[in-house]
């Protein structure tokens, strides 16, 4: 076959909804406290469903959305893949075995809460939790970084800034921002 009539390959991606499923399931198992670095680790690192890019604007859209952003992303990304089927899928591994696992837990809390080896494992966990989101801060931005002098960091820092420093409503920030890095966008693309 010739260069120009050979058909690209499709992209990689989960096989079935059933692949998905447990892929976010095993993500929730996996992410106590830090699910979206685990996300990032599988879909792009490991399985390589998603670029670097790719992950970004779809954590951008589950971010501007309303409801906690990993939930958005499941259902986002499983409904691109597989519509609806798919987002039931994303969002059934990412909530159902870890909701057993939570209940499972909160009973074994509330009989042994009050030992000091199991607070200490909670205070070790939570360190765990705070290094993994550093971390992922540390992956996502990187892209952001790839042209120095484009817009994109600018409106990093000034969204960091504005929510961050100054504690204005992410509402007002997003209205303004939002409109104002598409245009960005735009521009340089023109």
């Amino acid at each position: 076959m010739s260069e120009s009539t050979e058909i690209a390959a499709p992209p990689p991606g989960p096989t079935s909804a059933w692949a998905l499923f447990r892929t976010f399931a095993r993500i929730s198992l996996y992410g106590f406290g830090g699910v979206l670095a685990w996300t990032y680790r599988i879909l792009v690192e490991e399985k390589r469903w998603l670029s670097d890019v790719q992950f970004n604007e779809l954590l951008a859209l589950a971010q501007f959305l309303p409801g906690p952003n990993i939930v958005n992303f499941s259902v986002v990304f499983g409904s691109r893949l597989y519509g609806k089927a798919g987002a039931v899928a994303a969002l059934g591994g990412l909530l159902g075995v870890p909701l057993l696992a939570v209940i499972l837990m909160g009973l074994v809390y509330a009989r042994f809460g009050e030992l000091a080896a199991l607070r200490g494992a909670l205070a070790g966990i939570s360190a765990a939790a705070a290094g993994m989101i550093i971390a992922v801060v540390a992956k996502l931005s990187k892209p952001l970084f790839v042209r120095p002098l484009g817009p994109g960091p600018l409106v990093a820092i000034v969204c960091f800034v504005a929510i961050g420093v100054l504690r204005w409503p992410l509402v007002w920030v997003l209205v303004v921002l939002a409109p104002l890095s598409v245009a960005l966008a735009y521009w340089r693309r023109a």
